[in-house]
């Protein structure tokens, strides 16, 4: 059974006048324990960044980076085709920007959690998985890499002795692989039925797959979307229900034993 586990949600999803979802993220920072902090290629400009590391800060949430493909018009969900040096080189950029913003405000970096299609592409690749892990280990040393269990991603951090964290998406499905179904448009969920599937895999380690078959699911944080219609309750239920019943939130460092 987990005892404790983090809870983490993306932020800073937005630019200039633009806001990405119904939420403010002001209204999301006291439920979570891990914030994913849009570095301005899928979202994000260095105003925003400022305000939501700030933010973060003072409610004692940590602080991730969230760097994604260059495509704000498409919001990252989309593939780029580029050269694995060319991407990683966009990613240290990225990662980069928020270090300095966290600095700025007295923090470090807890983790890196790549974005939208990046995550994917990245998790489906051993070669780009070794390169960005090979890279975070100079630039951003015992920063965690966030990813799924069912990936190279996971696999290739485990081989490196990188920091990582799996995570299990609460507003996502699964297929029988363990991977989640990528998904452009999310339709409004039922937060009670998210925060019974987030129990039962913080209880029993498995998630109900889109074919009905029980998977097993190892993971150390849980991830909700700002942007998924209805966030503000999907995270009340989940906090609600997981604190309910003896689970503790924690920022994912303490959660591996990092912190």
């Amino acid at each position: 059974m987990t005892r404790s586990v983090d809870l983490n949600c993306d932020m800073g999803e937005g630019f200039g006048q633009w806001r990405l979802g119904e939420t403010e993220d002001a209204a999301l920072m006291p439920l979570i324990s891990s914030a994913n902090i849009a570095t301005g290629f899928h979202a994000g400009d260095p105003n925003v960044m400022d305000e939501v590391v700030a933010l973060a800060v003072s409610h004692g949430v940590a602080l991730g980076a969230h760097p994604g493909y260059r495509d704000l018009q498409g919001f990252g969900r989309r593939s780029i085709r580029a050269s694995d040096a060319e991407l990683i080189n966009d990613i240290v950029y990225q990662v980069g920007a928020l270090q300095a913003f966290a600095t700025r405000h007295g923090q470090a970096l807890q983790h890196i959690k790549p974005h939208g299609a990046l995550f994917m592409d990245i998790a489906a690749s051993a070669r780009f998985s070794e390169a960005l892990i090979e890279t975070l280990s100079r630039v951003a040393p015992g920063t965690i890499l966030f990813c799924m269990e069912a990936s190279e991603t996971y696999r290739a951090a485990r081989a490196a002795g990188h920091p990582v964290v799996r995570e299990f998406f609460a507003d996502r499905d699964y297929d029988d692989s363990g991977a989640i179904v990528f998904a452009r448009k999310v339709e409004r969920p039922d937060p009670a039925a998210i925060a019974e599937k987030c129990l039962h895999a913080c209880r029993d380690g498995v998630v109900r797959s889109v074919s009905g078959t029980e998977i097993e699911i190892g993971f150390d944080s849980i991830c909700f979307h700002s942007d998924t219609p209805g966030a503000l309750d999907i995270g009340r239920a989940i906090r609600d229900r997981l604190e309910t019943h003896g689970i503790r939130i924690a920022p994912a460092a303490q959660v591996i034993g990092q912190a």
